[in-house]
């Protein structure tokens, strides 16, 4: 079931960041809109409702969730570059997945991906050293986290979503 859930394994926080790391997570979330396109758009209607595992999610419900996930990150970012050490609004991402939009067609998710991605890398690439440190609370972690340590996240969460729908495909 932990390969099921994690299929990449969890996340691990690295104990530092280094120019090259930050390089590497960038280029993951430039490259994974397209990554989602082209696994989603080659299920069938039957594998877009099917769940990657019991009591998972389906592939359509994935790229939902990606799409809310990563709109949120990319405004933890920008709050963290724009104010002292905020504190981010956590959400039930299980009750999200629940709404009527996240059963609705892919399509929509697919360009807000497309376009949240295209705007976070514009802004990564722009950023210096220290706005890479700068931080946020967040609340469920009770800790603060750097630029860094979100954009080293979203880039594990972008391919941790990925191989969910890759377990569907090949399934």
């Amino acid at each position: 079931m932990e390969n099921l859930k994690y299929p990449i394994g969890r996340f691990n926080i690295p104990s530092s960041f280094t120019h090259q790391q930050r390089k590497e997570f960038i280029k993951v979330l430039k490259d994974a809109p397209i990554k989602y396109k082209e696994a989603i758009t080659s299920l069938t209607d039957e594998q877009l409702i099917t769940p990657y595992r019991e009591g998972g999610w389906t592939p359509k419900q994935v790229i939902h969730h990606v799409a809310d996930s990563h709109m949120n990150s990319l405004i933890r970012v920008k709050l963290a570059l724009t104010e002292e050490n905020p504190t981010i609004k956590a959400y039930d991402e299980n009750a999200w997945i629940t709404l009527s939009d996240s059963n609705f067609d892919f399509h929509s998710s697919l360009k807000i991906i497309e376009g949240i991605h295209e705007r976070y890398v514009v802004l990564l690439e722009s950023l210096t050293e220290e706005e890479f440190n700068r931080t946020c609370y967040h609340p469920e972690l009770k800790i603060n986290i750097s630029i860094d340590f979100i954009i080293a996240l979203y880039a594990w969460h972008s391919e941790h979503h990925l191989a969910h729908i890759y377990l569907v495909k090949n399934n």
